[in-house]
């Protein structure tokens, strides 16, 4: 949510983790639709989670992608 992507915690298959405190996360697709974006859009949200997963710590890297994540959105506003 810090950086204007949003994502869940879930178990995964063969998650050795307790179904309370699950290792996985959920990337929902229903506001990115919503949107009106498509797979070129989803590529540029998956290399900003991915960016931010190996860059946890590193805030420098979470305003770039807060402000990537939100030039992303104003492109494609709400519908409403």
């Amino acid at each position: 949510d810090t950086v204007g992507i949003t994502v869940n915690r879930n178990s995964i298959p063969f998650d050795t983790a307790s179904k309370f405190n699950p290792s996985g996360i959920r990337l929902g697709t229903p506001s990115v639709t919503t949107r009106g974006m498509g797979p070129e859009e989803m590529n540029q949200i998956a290399e900003m989670v991915a960016e931010l997963l190996v860059n946890l710590d590193d805030r420098t890297v979470h305003e770039q992608v807060r402000a990537r994540s939100r030039a992303l959105c104003e492109r494609f506003p709400l519908p409403y």
